[in-house]
């Protein structure tokens, strides 16, 4: 009991140990932040990257895709059987997609996706991600009427129609005014000066001139001689990544804006290659129907997705002989309990690579560069941030040294009175894990109330300086994610803990040495 009473005797009397408290405090509390902050944006990323990916991907290496897609799903429910919750197929290529924006032509590159809006949703979070209320409870490649997003402003098929009679109205004027010059009056019409249609002189287009003769297969199912006609029908559907179409810019009085140069209601062109030997490049022409956002840069700016039976028959991917489709890649959607890695193991082994030239992986091994970064990343962080403990630690080790020598007249009495060796280095080491208990423990309680109000100290702090903590055209979210992990807290207080102790052995079995003859003579 005397090495309990005597270390917090020493505490209370010295504010040198107060220094090593706050020290130990400062340490814990910031690791606690940081992991707590690191783990939150982990868990954004990896909700956003499993939001696109399906569990495990098996893909083909070949332009021409998995041709015997039947006999192939059917053994993969075979194999898998319960583990099996969702199935769907997909098609993946390059493709270069074009829209007019401001008398020019807009160009980017994209990943087109043709999927099955069916099942698509079921191995993967894709319907969350957009931006139209319907369409996230089941997706629809039809253009909607309103309900769009009210960030985008004007959508839809009001959108639609009021670009295409301005356009018309534009172009019936550019006529009027280019056969007048001409000494050629162009005669009064019906309907002339109105919304209505007019013809287009050879040798010119406009952004939608390709329209006015176009047919839609997808939708009209026209007969033969059917004109398209852009106020009441549209191009197949596309879902474009966010930001393929929308800028973000801060204004000169400091706020964001979104600039969108397409909207849902525009139509888009896209030319991608075939699955012929060798592929030729195919131009296609689509209507945007809502847009994509995941807030992932790498996904907003080039996934976009069309009908995957549209993109099969576009790309020359349907055997005229026997109606099969083929497709480049099958997606599946595992139960929660199911071990990733085991059933790619296994299905590697069902489909050996010599034969069948499929990639298969889980949504991991896909992103495996960037987690392996971010973990790499948080570890190096930790003991970067446990060094900050590890100085404490010194801190407290020459502290004891300093008060053993101070100590050393006590010490000898002490043994000369019949104190053990043991219990004179149990005075030290009590200090030590005292000093540890209470730094770790305010550190903690400090860490987790930061935490729980970090969102409005960065409030509080946007407001004392000025400036945005985290700036939005760069970063797609206003608040600051945070985890705290009861697992975590605690390995970081054990730490702190050990390390007081730790710091405190060497002065202790130094004293714990001391002759009481000697340590009586020294004073």
């Amino acid at each position: 009991m005397f090495q309990l009473l005597l270390a917090i005797r020493y505490l209370r009397t010295r504010y040198i140990a107060l220094a090593s408290i706050i020290s130990v405090m400062l340490g814990v509390a910031t690791m606690i932040v940081v992991n707590s902050v690191m783990a939150g944006f982990r868990e954004e990323m990896y909700d956003r990257l499993h939001g696109i990916l399906s569990d495990i991907v098996i893909e083909s290496h070949s332009m021409e895709g998995i041709e015997e897609t039947d006999t192939v799903v059917a053994q993969l429910r075979a194999e898998l059987g319960d583990d099996l919750q969702g199935l769907t197929t997909a098609i993946h290529i390059p493709a270069m997609l074009n829209f007019p924006y401001g008398g020019t032509w807009v160009t980017r590159h994209v990943n087109l996706i043709g999927i099955d809006d069916q099942t698509y949703a079921s191995v993967s979070d894709f319907s969350k991600f957009l931006l139209h209320p319907e369409n996230q409870r089941q997706l629809s490649f039809g253009l909607r009427a309103n309900g769009y997003d009210p960030r985008i402003g004007e959508a839809g098929w009001e959108h639609r129609q009021l670009r295409v009679a301005s356009e018309r109205l534009y172009e019936r004027h550019r006529q009027e005014i280019r056969q007048s010059q001409a000494g050629n009056v162009l005669e009064p019409t019906p309907g002339s000066g109105s919304l209505a249609a007019a013809s287009i002189p050879d040798g010119e287009t406009t952004a939608d001139s390709h329209a006015s003769t176009a047919v839609d297969p997808f939708l009209a199912a026209a007969d033969e001689g059917h004109v398209f006609d852009e106020m009441t029908e549209q191009y197949p559907g596309i879902v474009l990544g966010i930001s393929i179409s929308c800028l973000r810019q801060r204004e000169a009085d400091g706020s964001v804006r979104d600039y969108y140069l397409c909207r849902p209601g525009d139509d888009v062109k896209l030319t991608f290659p075939s699955a012929g030997t060798p592929p030729q490049a195919v131009h296609s022409s689509f209507t945007v129907v809502d847009f994509y956002e995941s807030k992932m840069s790498e996904y907003d700016s080039t996934f976009a997705f069309c009908p995957l039976s549209k993109l099969q028959e576009l790309r020359g991917m349907i055997n005229p002989e026997t109606g099969r489709a083929a497709v480049t890649s099958i997606q599946l959607k595992l139960r929660k309990e199911a071990d990733l890695n085991q059933v790619r193991d296994k299905l590697r082994a069902l489909f050996p690579l010599e034969i069948y030239r499929y990639r298969i992986e889980t949504w991991k091994d896909m992103q495996g560069p960037l987690l392996a970064a971010v973990q790499w990343e948080t570890t190096i962080l930790n003991i970067l941030l446990f060094m900050i403990i590890a100085v404490a630690g010194f801190g407290i080790f020459a502290t004891f040294f300093m008060i053993v020598i101070e100590k050393t007249r006590d010490i000898g009495i002490l043994k000369s009175l019949g104190a053990p060796s043991r219990g004179v280095m149990a005075i030290f080491v009590s200090y030590g894990f005292t000093l540890g208990v209470v730094g770790s423990s305010v550190g903690m309680v400090l860490g987790v109330v930061f935490v729980w109000n970090i969102n409005k100290i960065a409030d509080w702090l946007e407001w004392l300086t000025g400036q945005e903590v985290f700036d939005p055209t760069v970063y797609y979210f206003d608040r600051i994610p945070t985890i705290l992990n009861p697992f975590t807290i605690g390995w970081i207080v054990i730490g702190a803990m050990f390390i007081a102790v730790l710091a405190s052995i060497l002065p202790a079995f130094r004293a714990a040495r001391m002759h009481p003859v000697e340590a009586l003579r020294y004073e």
